[in-house]
């Protein structure tokens, strides 16, 4: 019920004051009988009533905080490493795993209980990786001897422990922020996915976590393993070239057919046709693949036929390129759902094929009014040039070496709100990286083939070029040290409230190059950062 009191005064306007003119001013005071007691008076020119806002309603029973809020069975699931996982989860009948106390929380119990939301852990070891909903609490520390469940303070922090995996993983849920009270989470060396790195929690997209009273430790990170080196034998060598045909055999001395080296990925290296027999003429030899451009040093070039003067044999070919050294890894790595990534060393490159040699040029059975002639009952045609051998393929190049594993306490992805109080969280060492691989020696080029014969009193035909050497393949880069890294985050929505501590090994070192001294830094890999807290882009956002 609601009581009003008017407070009314007729004021006259100044000035232009008539009769019956006023303006009526009207105070209200809304009020209810529960409210009565909380109302007083004040004098004025008229009579007012100000009345007290409602008491706060008493806290529920769940409500609190998780180190003096009192541990009921309507209030969440409870966990011990004695109990059951087909029991409901009540102080009574706790669960076995913290997965399956961390599911009923969730989903509620059953039989139209409503999900609770909240974890109760005895102050226990916990030898199992766990995802814990957006929106659940994990109070862990509880005193379950004799049922009591009460919070043990920081020497009775409940332990999560596996021995591979991320210990704790928080995903999205409700739209509500996990309270994580009381836990010590502890990563094993080298234990994430990538085999390499030691990461013990992860908050995947979306997650909001305030983490009190505990203690988050990361491992040490494991070295990268060495970039493959390639084969130490020598790539493929060329082939010989075919011999060019004698004098006074064939009605067309055709000049010999060229040799091909397949070296891979459509890699050739061919080499030059020798020039045909003539009677009058002997023809140029072709010049040997693949020809070099520019080409100064006439690399190649097939033989000169014969004419006024006698045939020329075919150029040697260029060898192939030696490869250098690849470059070290760059940058920090990467943030993804599964933890980090590093970066490895680029592989060496190929090394370059040779070039063929030339053709020999072909010769002639006939000049001007000198007759060297083939016996009548024979063809009248000079001899043909040999082909160019073939050049050597290019060595392969190593591979680059592999990262470092990191060691980060916690990775915040993209999306997440993570606060941090009265809680110690710790990095180790990252793992070196890895060293990178040698580069194979190229082939060897092989020597072209023989000019054809002629009788006597008639000029031979001349040999192709000796094939180029291939190139020796690069030797690989080394691979990124790993991090040591307190809180890893993509965006910084990251508190730091009182009491929070966190403590940071050192980070790994690069890994060398393949072939590389002690103190060569060309190709060395980079080394990884080492921070309290770092920020990192995602997979899709390395530079390359």
């Amino acid at each position: 019920m609601s009581r009003r009191w008017p407070c009314t005064r007729n004021m006259g306007i100044e000035g232009k004051a008539t009769r019956g003119a006023s303006v009526v001013a009207v105070a209200l005071c809304v009020w209810t009988a529960s409210s009565s007691t909380a109302c007083t008076y004040s004098d004025g020119c008229w009579e007012t009533r100000t009345c007290a806002p409602d008491p706060e309603p008493p806290p529920g029973p769940c409500e609190g905080e998780p180190g003096t809020a009192p541990a009921l069975d309507e209030c969440g699931v409870f966990v011990s490493e004695h109990g059951d996982d087909d029991d409901p989860g009540t102080k009574d009948a706790p669960v076995k795993t913290l997965q399956r106390a961390v599911g009923l929380a969730a989903n509620g119990r059953g039989g139209g209980e409503l999900p609770t939301r909240r974890v109760y852990a005895c102050s226990e070891v916990f030898e199992e990786a766990i995802s814990l909903p957006s929106g659940v609490d994990l109070w862990g520390g509880r005193l379950c001897e004799g049922g009591d469940w009460s919070f043990g303070g920081p020497a009775r922090r409940t332990t999560i422990a596996p021995p591979g995996g991320v210990p704790l993983r928080v995903i999205e849920g409700e739209d509500a922020t996990s309270t994580i009270s009381g836990v010590r989470v502890v990563a094993a060396d080298a234990s994430a996915i990538d085999g390499r790195s030691s990461i013990a929690v992860i908050l995947s997209y979306g997650a909001r976590v305030k983490l009190v009273s505990s203690v988050v430790i990361a491992g040490n990170g494991k070295d990268g393993e060495p970039g493959e080196d390639a084969a130490s034998a020598r790539a493929e060598s060329g082939q010989f070239g075919n011999d060019g045909a004698d004098a006074c055999t064939a009605g067309a001395a055709t000049g010999a057919l060229p040799v091909v080296t397949a070296c891979g990925e459509g890699i050739e290296s061919t080499g030059g046709y020798g020039g045909d027999g003539g009677i009058e003429r002997g023809g140029d030899g072709a010049p040997g693949q693949p020809e070099p451009a520019p080409n100064p040093g006439n690399w190649g070039l097939g033989g000169a036929g014969a004419g006024s003067m006698a045939c020329s044999n075919g150029n040697d070919g260029a060898p192939g390129e030696d490869r250098g050294r690849a470059g070290g890894a760059a940058g920090i790595g990467s943030l993804t759902d599964d933890g980090w990534i590093g970066v490895r060393g680029d592989d060496g490159e190929r090394g370059g094929v040779g070039q063929a040699g030339g053709g020999g040029g072909g010769s002639k059975s006939r000049d001007g009014e000198s007759l060297r002639v083939c016996p009548a009952s024979r063809p009248q045609t000079g001899a043909a040039g040999g082909s160019g051998g073939g050049g050597g393929c290019g060595g392969l190049g190593g591979k680059g070496g592999g990262y470092g594993g990191a060691s980060i306490g916690i990775v915040a992805l993209e999306g997440t709100e993570l606060t941090i109080e009265a809680t110690e969280v710790f990095a180790s060492r990252g793992g070196n990286g890895g060293t990178g691989g040698t580069g194979q020696p190229g082939g060897f080029g092989q020597h072209g083939g023989y000019g054809g014969k002629a009788p006597d009193g008639m000029w031979n035909a001349c040999h192709g070029g000796l094939g180029g050497n291939g190139g020796r393949g690069g030797d690989a880069g080394g691979g990124l040290g790993g991090s040591s890294v307190g809180v890893a985050y993509m965006v910084p929505n990251l508190a730091l409230r009182p009491g929070a501590v966190i403590k940071v090994g050192p980070a790994g070192e690069g890994g060398l190059a393949g072939n590389a001294a002690t103190n060569d830094e060309a190709g060395k890999g980079g080394s990884g950062p080492s921070a309290e807290t770092q920020a990192f882009s995602g997979p899709n956002e390395l530079p390359r």
